[in-house]
């Protein structure tokens, strides 16, 4: 295969940046996206030049690390991780468009690589089971309905990859922490700080600079995980009713 891919390229967090074309010949079509471009970069190195930055880790569709806009997509054009998006999803001769993440909360550091910690503050305010829950006890010990326990399995999901970010007109994270708030408050050892749990992460949330919610799903729909928006309507009934009980008003 034959690929143009026109690629921004940023020196850093400060650089105005820009779409810089290449040219690539030889792409297999059982390469991954992501070797793909570690041949690009294995050329530009050849010649002396500065390989293109982008993140990746498992390169399994776990971490949530590779986070690339593909031709107007997060992650390209299939609902999956970009590592475990594959060449022959593309045609020869293309022309393909690679951007990093566009979001106030996730600022360029460099290239295609976009700081993403803002996910981690929002995880550090609340969503976690901070409770001593005492000695180890027998799985059957707390019965949990097969249904609650699926739904919050569904919620665990979540990878944190910003997709649901990068896909909403308003780069909002409602999906992203409607998940992280259904898998605990759906389960017996979440409920006990669910009220508060919801509380500090909406107001974390909002703090980093993400949007508000728009409806139009667009980011279940590039979710690589699938996760609802069911999880939403959760979440904001959770936060109804941790503020009708709040001090924090």
């Amino acid at each position: 295969m034959k690929l143009t891919l026109k690629i921004w390229r940023q020196k850093n967090a400060n650089d105005k940046g820009k779409m810089v074309e290449y040219k690539l010949d030889h792409v297999s079509e059982d390469m991954s996206f992501l070797e793909m471009l570690d041949v690009l970069n294995e050329e530009l190195l050849h010649k002396g030049e500065q390989p293109v930055a982008f993140d990746h880790d498992c390169r399994e569709g776990i971490c949530g690390m590779c986070s690339l806009y593909i031709n107007g997509h997060p992650h390209g054009p299939l609902q999956t991780t970009t590592c475990q998006l594959h060449m022959r999803s593309f045609k020869d001769g293309e022309t393909i468009y690679i951007e990093p993440w566009r979001a106030k909360a996730f600022p360029v550091v460099k290239d295609l690589v976009v700081n993403r910690s803002a996910f981690d503050r929002i995880i550090q305010a609340g969503g976690y089971v901070s409770v001593n829950t005492g000695v180890t006890v027998d799985a059957n010990e707390i019965p949990v309905p097969r249904e609650t326990a699926d739904l919050a399995m569904d919620a665990a999901q979540c990878i944190g990859c910003g997709a649901c970010v990068a896909s909403c007109k308003n780069a909002s994270a409602m999906l992203f922490v409607s998940a992280k708030v259904s898998q605990l408050a759906l389960l017996p050892q979440g409920k006990a700080e669910r009220k508060k749990r919801v509380e500090k992460m909406v107001a974390k949330m909002d703090e980093e600079g993400f949007g508000s919610c728009t409806n139009t799903g667009a980011c279940e729909a590039e979710c690589p995980k699938g996760i609802s928006l069911s999880n939403i309507a959760r979440m904001n009934r959770e936060y109804f009713v941790a503020k009708l009980s709040s001090n924090n008003l």
